[in-house]
C-alpha cells in the first residue's frame, strides 16, 4: 500500500465532515488575514485536558473552549501574546481524529484555486479539494512533496 495515498485518502475523509465549522472560530477572532502567512494553527491531542495543561504551562497560552451550537465538533480556541502582552497568532487543539493526524498549519492566500494548481505543479498532492465553508471562504488540504500536509485558505463572505 501507499502511504502517500493512505494518507490523502484519510486527510479526505477527516477534513470534509469536520473542518467546517471549526474556520468560523479563526476567521471571526482576525480582522486581517495577511495573504501567504500562516493565519492558524491546529494541534491534535489525545488528551485535550493534558494537552491545554501543557501548552498553557509551556507558553502561557489561553485556551478556551469554543461555544458555538452549530460546531459538529468540540474545538478549544489558543490564543497566543508575545512577551509585550500582544495578541499573536491564535491557533485551536482538537481531538486527534486518526494516528496520523498532525499539527496543521493553515495558509491564507488570495485564491485557493490559484494555489491548489501550484500545488500540484510543484510536486504536491491535493487530499481535500476545494471546499466551501459558508460565509467565511474556501479551504484546500495540501500534501507537500515530503507528504506534510497543510490547508490553504481564501477568505470569502460569499462563499456558499
Amino acid at each position: 500500500m501507499n502511504h502517500k495515498n493512505d494518507k490523502a485518502g484519510m486527510v479526505k475523509i477527516v477534513y470534509i465532515e469536520k473542518v467546517k465549522s471549526l474556520f468560523k472560530a479563526f476567521i471571526v477572532r482576525s480582522s486581517i488575514i495577511d495573504m501567504t502567512t500562516i493565519v492558524h494553527f491546529e494541534i491534535p491531542a489525545d488528551d485535550i485536558d493534558r494537552a491545554r495543561k501543557f501548552y498553557s504551562s509551556l507558553f502561557g497560552w489561553k485556551i478556551e473552549k469554543w461555544d458555538d451550537p452549530k460546531a459538529s465538533i468540540d474545538y478549544w480556541l489558543i490564543n497566543t501574546t508575545d512577551s509585550k502582552g500582544e495578541k499573536g497568532l491564535g491557533g485551536g487543539l482538537i481531538k486527534r481524529m486518526h494516528p496520523q493526524h498532525r499539527i496543521t498549519d493553515y495558509i491564507g492566500v488570495k485564491s485557493v484555486d490559484e494555489h491548489s494548481a501550484k500545488v500540484q505543479e510543484l510536486g504536491g498532492k491535493i487530499a481535500v479539494p476545494k471546499t466551501a465553508v459558508p460565509g467565511i471562504g474556501y479551504f484546500a488540504v495540501c500534501l507537500d512533496t515530503e507528504n506534510n500536509d497543510f490547508a490553504i485558505f481564501e477568505p470569502n463572505e460569499n462563499a456558499k
